[in-house]
């Protein structure tokens, strides 16, 4: 299975299953008794155990120090051969959840393992301090079209998703999924799922191959406010982690990660935070496909906040070769692939709802010191295809028998980097120039919610690493209440190059800067 499929399919595979409708109106039945005991067929395991965050990191730090092997037990042949209309014929009993008495914030459903989740996942559920395994029984799902595993079959669970009453007080709406090797999606109110997050990315798009760490754990503290806090143990041949996730739902919904990471070999090429999207067309590509719909994206754009405090707004690409940008810096405060593009008519499909994909805005903290936002672009024809990958890469090597560690804040919705007061980048359209072999590009900047107008002079400062540029003008789109800039370009006998263009006012900068790569 190539790099982009397995990201989908681990991803976005699961989309299918995980964005099957609720039911509506309808809250799981109890599970515990006054005295937290487990009612109906779940099973727990007979023992608890003491838990806090140091039980993960010590066996974290433990399973680095060991040569790496799969966790075990390994999948049936029947499963692990299942097509991805019978893995979606699994279900799991509502009936089941986890929690359905914890004052009605948060419930959990498992997911089974089998198709091309084969990596057997522990979950364990703590209170007061005691962590007590959730054992798989087949009596947990139901099996449509298949023969349910024998109960003498020693098994675990692929992952869960997290429900929450997010868009109404009487509906526990699905709002979180963690399954499938280290990937976890979530959306704000009024969203529907679109892009993914990882726990950590190693060699991605690199002539070696790419190697995927996976979540083997994870330990879910029963709730007692409106925080659902989740531990996750993390494994792969090159490191182990301990994750913490911190993860408030509501309008935007916000996750604090805690990371830390243990080597047990030296990884020239980590990436930290990373993000994965799927961008096919939108208008200012012309279409490409024969296709009822002007649009087809879960994101359209990269936002960073540099270090020097600049905005930057990259229009994502769906390139004819694999494309990779490097934007260097010190101290990023910011970074995120962006869904800008909100109205129904610019995607006109009743079905992915493209224009209520989430965006993801990353905000390290502390200091990340040096290191680049790193953007992968990946040819596709097809939109079940993520074909965009998004990263924080530290400069330098991590060290075998190293340790590190991060921390950093996730938003999960629409409205987020209401701090950026400068003009915003909505739109980018190209087409031919007006002279042989000269593209034009049209970029429209419009101001935040209740900006004050802008004032001085507005004036436009473009460059090209490549070729040149002619007709840089900026004047008022009255439609938007922005500003519109007109820029041509005449590449040469380049095949590669960068432009860019930024705002003015009285000379000073007023908008995001707009990047570009164009490519022959």
């Amino acid at each position: 299975m190539k790099r982009r499929q397995l990201v989908r399919s681990t991803a976005g595979g699961l989309a299918a299953l995980s964005l099957a409708p609720p039911l509506a109106g309808l809250l799981p039945h109890r599970l515990f008794g006054g005295d937290g005991s487990a009612a109906s067929s779940q099973a727990w395991a007979a023992e608890g155990e003491a838990f806090d965050r140091s039980v993960v990191l010590e066996r974290a730090r433990a399973l680095a120090q060991q040569d790496f092997a799969w966790p075990e037990p390994p999948l049936t042949d029947q499963l692990k051969n299942l097509g991805y209309s019978d893995y979606q014929g699994i279900r799991f009993r509502s009936p089941e959840a986890i929690w359905t008495d914890a004052h009605g914030r948060f419930s959990i459903d498992l997911f089974h393992s089998g198709f091309i989740f084969n990596v057997p996942v522990e979950i364990f559920s703590v209170e007061d301090g005691q962590a007590r395994k959730i054992v798989y029984s087949p009596e947990l799902f139901t099996f449509q079209d298949m023969t349910p595993p024998s109960a003498d079959d020693p098994m675990e669970f692929a992952g869960f998703r997290a429900r929450t009453p997010l868009n109404d007080p009487e509906v526990m709406d699905e709002f979180l999924v963690f399954a499938g090797a280290s990937y976890f999606r979530a959306i704000g109110r009024g969203q529907n799922y679109g892009l993914s997050a990882r726990g950590l990315a190693i060699s991605t798009a690199e002539p070696e191959g790419e190697e995927f760490p996976f979540f083997r754990s994870f330990w879910l503290e029963r709730p007692d406010s409106d925080v659902l806090v989740v531990h996750a143990l993390l494994d792969s041949p090159s490191c182990s982690g301990a994750y913490r996730f911190s993860i408030r739902p509501g309008d935007n919904t916000v996750m604090d990660v805690e990371a830390t990471l243990f080597t047990r070999k030296e990884i020239q090429r980590v990436g930290l935070a990373p993000l994965t999207s799927m961008y096919l067309y939108s208008p200012k590509d012309g279409r490409p496909l024969d296709d009822f719909r002007p649009a087809i994206h879960d994101s359209d754009g990269l936002s960073i906040w540099n270090g020097r405090g600049e905005w930057i707004w990259r229009p994502l690409n769906n390139p004819r070769e694999l494309q990779i940008s490097a934007f260097l810096d010190t101290s990023p405060r910011g970074f995120g692939l962006m869904q800008r593009e909100r109205r129904f008519s610019e995607h006109e499909d009743l079905e992915a709802l493209y224009h209520k994909r989430p965006s993801l805005w990353i905000e390290p903290i502390g200091d990340w010191q040096n290191g680049a936002v790193v953007l992968i672009e990946i040819p596709t024809a097809e939109e079940i295809h993520d074909n965009i990958v998004c990263f924080w890469r530290p400069s330098g090597t991590w060290k075998a028998a190293g340790e590190y560690t991060l921390t950093y804040r996730m938003y999960w919705g629409e409205q987020i980097n209401e701090r950026m007061a400068r003009m915003r980048v909505i739109n980018t359209l190209t087409g031919r120039g007006t002279q042989e072999n000269w593209r034009r590009y049209i970029i429209d900047f419009a101001p935040p919610a209740d900006a004050a107008p802008l004032e001085g002079e507005i004036t436009v400062a473009a460059h090209a690493t490549h070729g040149t540029l002619f007709n840089v003008i900026a004047h008022p789109n009255p439609e938007i209440g922005g500003t519109r800039v007109n820029v041509e370009y005449e590449p040469g006998d380049t095949p590669t190059a960068e432009l860019r263009v930024d705002l003015l006012a009285d000379g000073e900068p007023v908008g995001e800067t707009w990047i570009y790569r164009w490519t022959s």
